[in-house]
């Protein structure tokens, strides 16, 4: 089996030869300053949007301050939605209610809360998961359907639920360690190639004997 073309619009061709509009490497129909996506990732969705990046993160403007950095190789589900930090209310005073963003002169420079949300490499997240602002999730993580994810997600991590639990690691610790250090997720292209039947079965010792390290 190939590995898809990370320049290619839509990656995914039917049986019947066309390509499937509604999956697409986010690389590719993203151009926002505060979006940052890695080659492979890609995305899904039933009825495509005209705007990806304001479709999967309704809250992240030009002008936020925070970032959303979303690794390589991710898949991303129908529904799932990034709340980034612009979203956010202060929540220090008497009201929560945003005062200044009514002010055209304070409009610009009010943003409480301007933590980036970082997603990792190798991330599978779950049809209509919602991730909150900040969140920072490990690469090779499962977010499970209907998750809402927010602080920190190790590595590897079955996440399900809301609030998002931890419900078990996809691997032994030892295991973890060395897929971390293995990185299969920079590798280049024809290397990759390669190493898909040992990403495939989960072979670990077969995917180190690949490895370029």
């Amino acid at each position: 089996m190939p590995i898809p073309d990370p320049n290619r619009t839509n990656p995914a061709t039917l049986p019947d030869g066309t390509e499937h509009a509604g999956t697409v490497m986010l690389s590719q129909v993203t151009d926002h300053p505060r979006f940052q996506v890695g080659e492979y990732t890609y995305a899904s969705d039933f009825e495509p949007p005209e705007n990806w990046a304001t479709h999967l993160a309704p809250y992240l403007f030009e002008n936020s301050a925070e970032r959303l950095i979303i690794g390589k190789f991710c898949q991303i589900a129908h529904g799932v939605r990034f709340i980034t930090a612009s979203a956010n209310h202060a929540q220090t005073g008497i009201t929560c209610y945003p005062f200044p963003i009514f002010d055209p002169t304070q409009m610009a420079d009010y943003q409480p809360d301007t933590r980036d949300t970082v997603i990792g490499h190798d991330v599978w997240i779950g049809y209509g998961a919602l991730i909150l602002p900040g969140a920072r999730i490990g690469s090779g993580a499962i977010i499970g359907a209907g998750t809402v994810v927010r602080g920190e997600i190790p590595p590897y991590a079955v996440v399900t639920g809301n609030p998002g639990t931890v419900l078990k690691h996809r691997f032994p610790e030892k295991d973890i360690a060395a897929l971390l250090s293995l990185e299969w997720w920079h590798w280049p292209h024809d290397l990759l190639q390669h190493a898909e039947q040992a990403l495939l079965a989960g072979d670990i010792a077969a995917l180190q004997q690949v490895s370029p390290h």
